[in-house]
């Protein structure tokens, strides 16, 4: 249930972002905001198939540019989604990344608020 739970929250999060890109850059065009929704989803199941093997695909060249090529592949993903949903488009890929950057923006701020978190933090146990 708990992983459901997080899988749902990441959703929401992921639509506000997206929600915000739709304002705020410009160069993303929503036809109609319930768009939203499919968007959304679509882009969780490209995330979940597409994106590792896409991850693995170009490692070298991952390795390469020191991880940056990871940039490419997450605003690729979007183009992907676009390209997949009639109502969402990007002007270019700077828009495919801005709105990326706010979706991802919005998941790590909302992780931290709701303490579902990252593998980083550490827990101290004081035992008297």
């Amino acid at each position: 249930m708990r992983m459901i739970y997080r899988w749902m929250t990441r959703l929401i999060l992921a639509l506000v972002g997206l929600g915000f890109a739709a304002l705020w850059v410009p160069g993303v065009h929503l036809d109609h905001p319930a768009t939203l929704i499919p968007a959304v989803v679509l882009l969780s199941l490209a995330n979940a198939t597409l994106r590792p093997l896409l991850v693995a695909l170009t490692l070298p060249v991952t390795l390469l540019s020191l991880g940056l090529f990871l940039l490419v592949i997450n605003a690729a993903m979007l183009g992907l989604v676009s390209w997949w949903l009639p109502g969402l488009h990007f002007d270019s890929f700077t828009s495919a990344l801005l709105t990326w950057f706010l979706i991802a923006l919005f998941q790590s701020l909302g992780n931290h608020v709701l303490g579902q978190g990252s593998s980083l933090r550490i827990n101290i146990i004081h035992r008297p």
